[in-house]
């Protein structure tokens, strides 16, 4: 019989083959289904859900499904999947990608388990260092170039009229130092006023 109350996980989110690293910290209901934790995924990287996704838990994907059956065969359906459920059998890290042309990925490791605190709203995030890349930045490697341009900018080596130029490209202003841990979870407590519940997710 399962228990009436949800423990507490402590999520930690890497995003892969990017330098320096760039993560997360998050803590989320053990109940919580997959569609909801990619929500959470977003909101707490900084990601604008522009895209597919798609989890691998042990071997074994999960993911929207296609209609049209143009994708992997071999991806379930992630609709209903529960963590708690998926983490059973002793697995305590699984992988999240995202836009599946750029080739986000992302380690997320299961920290530890504990009681819910009775004051405290969740999901929450705890802490995390460095901003999320932009959109279609080009995955790792587009996002290296761009470090690096921003880099040949601050050094008096940055050419305005370069059409390649990703600093221009994404618009506006954007630090990748800049994480604000107050920003993620107000995102994440509009995201929590919008959930629907659970029974039909």
């Amino acid at each position: 019989m399962e228990s009436a109350q949800p423990t507490v996980y402590s999520l930690r989110m890497e995003l892969l083959n990017v330098e320096p690293l760039i993560w997360r910290r998050v803590l989320i209901p053990s109940d919580i289904v997959l569609p909801r934790l990619h929500k959470v995924i977003q909101a707490c990287m900084g990601w604008q859900d522009a895209h597919l996704h798609e989890f691998e838990f042990d071997g074994t994907k999960y993911g929207v499904p296609d209609p049209d059956g143009l994708h992997d065969q071999d991806v379930k359906d992630e609709r209903g999947q529960r963590l708690d459920r998926l983490l059973k059998a002793g697995v305590t890290e699984f992988q999240y990608s995202y836009d599946f042309g750029d080739g986000w990925e992302h380690r997320v490791v299961v920290e530890d388990e504990r009681q819910p605190r009775r004051l405290l709203g969740y999901p929450v995030c705890m802490a995390g260092e460095r901003a999320c890349p932009p959109e279609d930045v080009g995955g790792p490697y587009g996002y290296r170039d761009l470090l690096d341009a921003m880099q040949s900018e601050h050094e008096g080596e940055y050419d305005v009229d370069d059409e390649d130029n990703r600093v221009l490209w994404i618009g506006g202003f954007w630090d990748p130092e800049g994480f604000d841990v107050n920003a993620a979870n107000k995102r994440l407590t509009k995201l929590r006023k919008l959930l629907v519940p659970l029974e039909s997710t």
